[in-house]
């Protein structure tokens, strides 16, 4: 190779791996790399499928991560309304699958769920939002914000989705808490939800006996009961904390080793290279195994955090601040679900679940960060 042409491969490469943050893509190849070994455990049947989602997620968070913050954000409108438009679409005409309607086919072979647009739509709109009116934001502004916030909210509930709503509720949250909400407006609704946990808590099994509860579908109502008492149907509603719980417990220090866990591969733990993927990987590697995979967490948090704090513009912090927390609202849900201190609602562990759309809008999330620290060091 002549040296004109290293150099043009030497600077080809170089402007390739510019807007990658290297501690970012670190801690993510971790992460990677765990989730490709356990989903080899549960389910190697999936594997190939796996590898080509995550090789589209890396691609993807590449592409955002070149993409200027400022760029980004002045799209934000456009995406937010697309959005809000595939989520009509799904309410009026979309493909209905286990009771929920979810999908939009568009074509053959082509199969969308729009509500996983919402989960970067949505920060990105509110931050766009906020940094527009940086130098005046009172409570209308919070009053708009909201309003933004709840009707794609409301849509995703509806379908019924209440994993991805409770997701995209608290990505658009963060965003409207970092631009400045006020306490005396968070500690009302927070001290609400403390009643009503510690209602349902003591009058739990009277409530249970009823056959509906306002504002939830006979499904949601049964989550919570089951969440009080597992047992109540252990072959039925509670068979997945059930085996679960189990599973986790079964794992002890050490686990039990790759491929041997019982729970997993005597095919008593559902949904094990999805929702319930953290079981299999507590049962086993053990509280070893659980302890480096909260580290590597930790890690990426704390880097999402360091990037937030040293941003250079209102919308690129409060986008990353979001983001950050975002993983944190996964990772916390999904552990709290599984473990059963929370009702199952369908939200996967973050970067090590298997499931293309999960990971591929996981992976734009880390772009997002990346692209945030690239414009700051480019500054």
């Amino acid at each position: 190779m002549t040296y004109r042409r290293r150099f043009h491969v030497q600077k080809l490469f170089s402007a390739l791996i510019r807007p990658l943050d290297p501690p970012l893509l670190l801690i993510l190849s971790a992460l990677l790399v765990y989730s490709v070994i356990i989903i080899e455990s549960a389910a190697p049947k999936l594997l190939v499928n796996h590898l080509g989602s995550i090789s589209l997620a890396l691609f993807g968070m590449w592409a955002i991560a070149v993409i200027p913050t400022r760029r980004l954000l002045s799209l934000a409108p456009m995406f937010y309304i697309i959005g809000i438009a595939l989520l009509v679409a799904v309410n009026l005409f979309g493909t209905s699958s286990k009771g929920a309607q979810r999908w939009l086919d568009i074509g053959p072979v082509l199969r969308i769920q729009p509500s996983e647009i919402m989960k970067i739509a949505m920060p990105l709109a509110l931050a766009w939002f906020f940094q527009k009116r940086e130098h005046s934001i009172s409570w209308g502004e919070f009053l708009v914000s909201a309003v933004l916030l709840f009707g794609p909210v409301y849509l995703i509930a509806k379908q019924p989705d209440l994993g991805t709503a409770i997701l995209v509720c608290s990505s658009g949250f963060f965003v409207i808490f970092f631009a400045g909400l006020p306490w005396r407006l968070i500690m009302p609704v927070v001290l609400l939800g403390v009643a009503v946990i510690v209602a349902i808590g003591v009058a739990g099994e009277e409530l249970c006996q009823r056959e509906k509860w306002p504002g939830l579908k006979p499904y949601q109502k049964d989550r919570i009961c089951t969440l009080l008492d597992p047992s109540r149907d252990p072959l039925g509603k509670g068979f997945h904390t059930i085996q679960s719980t189990i599973a986790i417990g079964s794992g002890g220090f050490v686990g039990k080793g790759w491929k041997q866990g019982t729970q997993t591969h005597l095919a008593f733990l559902p949904e094990r290279h999805t929702d319930f993927v953290f079981a299999v990987l507590a049962e086993e590697f053990g509280l070893i195994g659980v302890l480096v995979l909260l580290g590597l967490y930790m890690a990426l948090l704390a880097r999402g955090f360091i990037i937030t704090a040293s941003a250079m513009t209102l919308g690129a912090k409060l986008l990353a601040g979001s983001t950050t927390m975002a993983f944190f609202t996964y990772l916390f849900v999904n552990i709290g679900m599984v473990s059963g201190i929370l009702p199952v609602v369908g939200v996967p562990l973050p970067f090590i679940s298997y499931g293309g759309t999960a990971i591929v809008t996981l992976c734009l999330g880390i772009g997002i960060l990346m692209g945030v620290c690239r414009n700051k060091q480019e500054r």
